[in-house]
């Protein structure tokens, strides 16, 4: 791969970044220990394993540097010199995993995770990093993915994070009788100017999504709140801490609440996290708030088969999570008319398509904008919810195979919470990423979701 423009909504995720507000998702992969012979020995084989198959994907070989043109622009360029294993680090939990068993290992390498997640990446090289976390002795292990959101959204993150894992890293990286090559495969670059048949077509596509995002601009204006008030903890100051929390929901469960309740798995998700955020804040004694607090439901804009195409390829929905209707199947109810609503509007229309405008900014106002710009994200949405989509397929690395994978989603300015969901094995997996100091007791939120099932599941007729 030679060299890239960044998108402009690749340079707002890029200039929106701060060191207390790191722009980049990430992934806590859960691995069990290998059973057979072929398997990885521990933590120290598996980061041998991941440096020899991440420097076969090219995207991890990309560095972002400033341009002349376009004015206030960047461009990713080749980093030829890039040591992988200065991106990978292997980190140890204080408790052995014999004491603590199976949960303990989670809690202690989520609550490491967070402390890692809250530190920017490097800017001056390619903006990823992997820590491999392991026990003192052994047992299972974590993989923890930091992806720069400049570099990936949550459909390109996971194709580019799948060549790490032993069903989908490329054969050509695994010769006979040794351990997978280093060589990265090459990639032509792609032009910066279009060819003269091209040039009508753009024209009138710019002037097309320079009306939506005119109209997306309108929304955001009605949408805004200049005065928002909502949940004190969801509206807090940043402290540029970070905690991190996991829950895991019966897939099935979910499934056959959705088959009574009508509308999709992520209208059901949507409304279990309705429902938690509800129970969280009575248990904590707080008012429930006027307004619903709003979401911001990211929506992918990439065609199906072109999770590979680079650049950001977002819009997104805002949706009111209805916390203050006491009964479950209402609320369910409600989101899903909501997002009926939302869909039949489309992803390209409404305040929640912040991103298709940021899409439509030149350079230069990404630059110098963003942080007034990041600043205005609370005038809109209150958390984050979003879905990423995971291989349907079991998967391993070095033999261990993948227990789970909690996703991990970047917080903006003025946020405190944000929630990520994967389904993977039969189960659904909630990542929740949170500022440390606003909402310490974020461990309560993810086990609110499992009991918001519970009670969804008592209240469906027997099948």
């Amino acid at each position: 791969m030679g060299t890239e423009l960044l998108t402009p909504l690749d340079l707002a995720f890029w200039h929106l970044e701060s060191d207390t507000h790191p722009m980049h998702l990430g992934a806590l992969a859960v691995f069990s220990p290998a059973t057979g012979p072929e398997g990885a020995a521990g933590p120290g084989t598996v980061v041998d394993l991941l440096a020899a198959r991440t420097e076969a994907i090219p995207r991890l070989r990309m560095r972002v540097r400033d341009v002349l043109l376009p004015v206030g622009g960047a461009a990713w360029f080749t980093d030829k010199d890039i040591d992988v294993r200065h991106h990978i680090e292997r980190v140890t939990t204080g408790r052995p995993w014999a004491r603590c068993g199976d949960a303990g290992f989670l809690a202690d390498a989520t609550r490491l995770a967070g402390e890692l997640m809250e530190r920017p990446l490097e800017r001056g090289r390619p903006p990823w990093q992997m820590y491999v976390i392991g026990s003192p002795d052994g047992g299972p292990f974590a993989v923890l993915v930091k992806l720069h959101h400049a570099l990936a959204d949550g459909m390109r993150a996971v194709a580019i994070g799948a060549g790490i894992f032993d069903e989908i890293a490329p054969l050509a990286d695994r010769p006979r009788g040794g351990a997978p090559s280093v060589r990265a495969r090459a990639v032509p670059p792609r032009s910066w100017m279009p060819g003269p048949r091209q040039v009508a077509g753009l024209a009138l596509g710019r002037i097309e999504d320079l009306g939506r995002a005119l109209g997306v601009g309108a929304s955001m204006v009605r949408a805004s709140r200049l005065d928002p008030r909502g949940v004190p903890a969801l509206t807090a100051r940043s402290s540029g801490t970070r905690r991190l929390a996991t829950a895991d929901l019966d897939l099935a469960a979910v499934r056959r609440i959705r088959r009574a309740a009508g509308g999709t798995v992520n209208d059901v998700l949507l409304g279990i996290v309705a429902g938690a955020l509800r129970r969280w804040m009575l248990e904590r004694g707080e008012s429930l708030p006027a307004d619903d607090p709003r979401a911001l439901v990211p929506v992918s804009r990439r065609r199906p088969g072109r999770a590979a195409a680079t650049g950001n390829r977002l819009s997104g929905y805002l949706l009111g999570l209805p916390v203050r209707e006491p009964d479950p199947w209402r609320r369910l109810g409600r989101v899903r008319a909501a997002m009926d609503r939302n869909k039949s509007a489309g992803p390209l229309r409404g305040a929640g398509a912040v991103a298709v405008l940021a899409d439509q900014l030149p350079s230069l106002a990404h630059r110098f904008g963003a942080p007034i710009a990041g600043g205005a994200a609370r005038m809109l949405f209150d958390v984050l919810v979003t879905s990423v989509p995971l291989p349907r397929s079991a998967l391993s690395l070095g033999g261990c195979p993948l227990r789970a994978v909690y996703p991990m989603a970047p917080l903006a300015r003025g946020q405190a919470l944000a929630v990520a969901l994967s389904t993977y094995g039969g189960r659904v997996h909630v990542g929740l990423v949170a500022d440390g100091k606003a909402l310490p007791d974020l461990e309560r939120l993810a086990v609110r979701a499992g009991d918001e099932v519970a009670e969804l599941l008592t209240l469906l007729p027997p099948e």
